[in-house]
């Protein structure tokens, strides 16, 4: 870049600052790749690539938000799923996107520190990256990161379970995954609030590696050791549907109260039968399409949110009927 146009670049950066300062609102034009901007119409027959952390019902509804935004510039959306959350099953898939060099990379990491080498190269060879759901350790990687607000939800999690068991009683927590800033975050707020109910014994974390038959084993060795356990917290789907059925294998469903996140058809059908009495749903539909709204910003050169919190629903029995409670159901596929 020559002097002048590293000047001009600053004086655009300090205005940019200056005026979404003024409007309460951070912004950055994410680090530096090769391309330079092109204007909407340019975007059409270019392709997005997406990286979910693994195949569920949320990162399906997440496609499905993405491909719906992508198809409003004529842009193309290819998927690549990893068959588990794991960063050594995504890495090579993520090597192989960038070697295909599409316009933009948007990928929920699956390690907030593995990814970030990979990501980096990404970057350096020229394809803009976006976070969506899950982040990573070094955020100055990604141009935009779009994410529910886990911290938050979390915490509405412990309210829930709080109010399920008269704010007495012994709680455990199921998380999916250590290291996943999702999972680590939803722990976190979870474990901040439950501290406010004086009345409740926290059990502490464990993790069930998205297995479902381990969070099965878990519920079970918890139970035989704590009899009097009242509430589970389970932090995915994954580890909501392997408590369910270790609760049903101990004689406990119904009894144990369970608070569980996402909102699949399997979470649905727990809630129904009384498996489980609330679930905290994100919102990754929205998530994609809010990812490939700043894509394109990104891509035409027009300013960026570095970071996006979604809102999450809380679903229960009650309320399952409601318009806006089945708007937060999630897809189990596009079509």
């Amino acid at each position: 870049m020559t002097s002048t146009r590293y000047n001009l670049a600053l004086l655009a950066a300090a205005a940019l600052a200056v005026s979404l300062t003024a409007c309460g609102t951070t912004a950055t034009a994410g680090p530096a790749v090769s391309q330079k901007a092109v204007s909407e119409s340019d975007l059409s027959g270019k392709t997005i690539s997406f990286i979910p952390g693994v195949t569920d019902p949320f990162y399906i509804s997440m496609q499905c938000g993405i491909e719906t935004a992508a198809a409003k510039y004529g842009m193309k959306v290819d998927t690549q799923v990893p068959q588990q959350f794991e960063a050594a099953v995504q890495t090579p898939i993520l090597n192989a996107a960038v070697a295909a060099k599409p316009a933009g990379l948007l990928i929920a990491p699956t390690d907030s520190q593995a990814l970030v080498p990979p990501l980096k190269k990404a970057v350096s060879a020229g394809v803009p990256v976006g976070l969506v759901d899950t982040t990573l350790a070094d955020e100055s990687v990604a141009f935009t990161s779009v994410a529910t607000d886990n911290k938050k939800g979390g915490a509405q999690a412990a309210d829930a379970l709080a109010k399920l068991i008269g704010e007495k009683g012994k709680v455990l927590l199921i998380a999916f995954k250590a290291g996943a800033s999702t999972s680590d975050a939803r722990q976190a707020g979870f474990e901040e609030k439950i501290k406010s109910y004086s009345g409740i014994t926290y059990l502490g974390a464990q993790i069930n590696d998205n297995d479902p038959a381990k969070a099965a084993s878990i519920v079970a060795a918890t139970i035989a050791a704590n009899p009097d356990l009242k509430g589970i917290f389970a932090t995915n789907l994954f580890a909501a549907q392997g408590a369910a059925t270790g609760l049903r294998n101990a004689g406990k469903a119904g009894d144990v109260k369970m608070v569980g996140f996402d909102a699949g058809a399997t979470q649905i059908e727990q809630l129904q039968r009384g498996d489980v009495q609330a679930l905290v749903a994100q919102k990754p539909a929205e998530i994609g399409t809010k990812a490939v709204e700043q894509l394109v910003a990104q891509l035409t050169g027009k300013p960026v949110n570095a970071s996006i919190g979604t809102e999450t629903v809380l679903i229960t029995k009650d309320n399952l009927g409601d318009s806006a409670t089945k708007d937060a159901i999630y897809k189990e596929s596009c079509s």
